[in-house]
């Protein structure tokens, strides 16, 4: 296990320059960042070249990125043109996005996977048909509209929420968003699930452990369940890092200023360093996510070693 973590840390190194270089790249190429500062009047050539050098931006990009990235390593991710520190804005945002996250994941995985195994269980009875076309609708609707309606209906009509999420963002208030961010996740970690659920049941060690006469609980929990999940956990940890940088529509539906939120403030005013930052936490969010969910496979299934 313990080279097996070695190795993949190593590997996390270049996919990790690997992706922070092109993200930095794209940036970089998407426009001119001292006339987004400048607004809609042309910047005065002194100025833009004051600052141009101000920013480090009248050096080769290569040098732009062997700075940043030297700087990185430090804990400085640079400052933003209106002169806040970029690590100041992740300290505002990413506990935001965090606590978002945390119910998304929740509602994934307890709604999710219990409707999943449901259907599973009862596959081509009522119950399975009617939770498919449920999760078939949430699929086909997009979120922004999903996202929509709710706050109308439950914030605007039935003044059972709050509109707008308050800027402290409790988990009280995230219920709803969470849910709107979760929605599409949610009815694939179900079909998934039921998916596995049914292909597992007609297995030989389901079969073999039902001819021994255990429980029918302990049979779905120990031995049906725990290797149904396997590719389940492989969606939900992939998506902890899409949820946060995907939570672009559903933060401004909910006025939430998050991790999307800032990242759409970022490419909307041509702030490089805010962009670059908070996309080289969300790369290294991923790497971990992907690490543990590697490592969740031994313990859902023990047949699984790493050397």
């Amino acid at each position: 296990m313990g080279r097996y973590v070695i190795r993949r840390l190593l590997q996390m190194i270049p996919v990790f320059f690997g992706a922070t270089l092109l993200i930095f790249l794209m940036v970089n190429v998407m426009g001119d960042p001292i006339a987004g500062l400048c607004g809609e009047r042309q910047c005065d050539p002194a100025t833009a070249a004051q600052l141009r050098k101000e920013f480090g931006l009248d050096k080769p990009v290569w040098q732009q990125y062997l700075t940043y990235m030297g700087n990185v390593f430090t804990g400085d991710f640079g400052t933003a043109f209106n002169g806040q520190e970029v690590t100041e804005l992740m300290a505002e945002a990413f506990p935001v996005t965090i606590r978002l996250t945390i119910v998304a994941i929740v509602f994934e995985i307890v709604i999710g996977i219990t409707l999943g195994v449901i259907t599973g269980l009862r596959r081509g009875r009522p119950v399975d048909t009617g939770v498919l076309l449920l999760t078939l609708v949430v699929i086909s609707v997009p979120t922004f509209v999903t996202g929509l309606i709710l706050q109308l209906l439950l914030g605007v009509d039935w003044g059972v929420i709050k509109p707008a999420v308050s800027p402290e963002a409790p988990f009280n208030e995230l219920l709803i968003p969470g849910l709107v961010l979760a929605s599409v996740s949610l009815a694939y970690v179900t079909r998934l699930t039921r998916t596995s659920i049914a292909e597992n049941a007609r297995s030989d060690y389901v079969r073999t452990a039902k001819a021994k006469g255990l429980p029918r609980r302990r049979v779905i929990s120990r031995h049906l369940l725990r290797n149904s999940l396997i590719p389940v956990v492989t969606f939900i940890g992939t998506d902890i890092g899409a949820l946060m940088g995907g939570a672009i529509v559903t933060e401004r539906i909910f006025n939430i200023h998050g991790v999307g939120y800032q990242l759409y403030q970022g490419i909307l005013r041509q702030n490089t360093q805010t962009v670059v930052g908070f996309v080289t936490v969300l790369v290294i969010v991923f790497l971990v996510a992907n690490l543990l969910v590697d490592l969740l496979y031994a313990v859902l299934d023990p047949r699984i070693r790493y050397a």
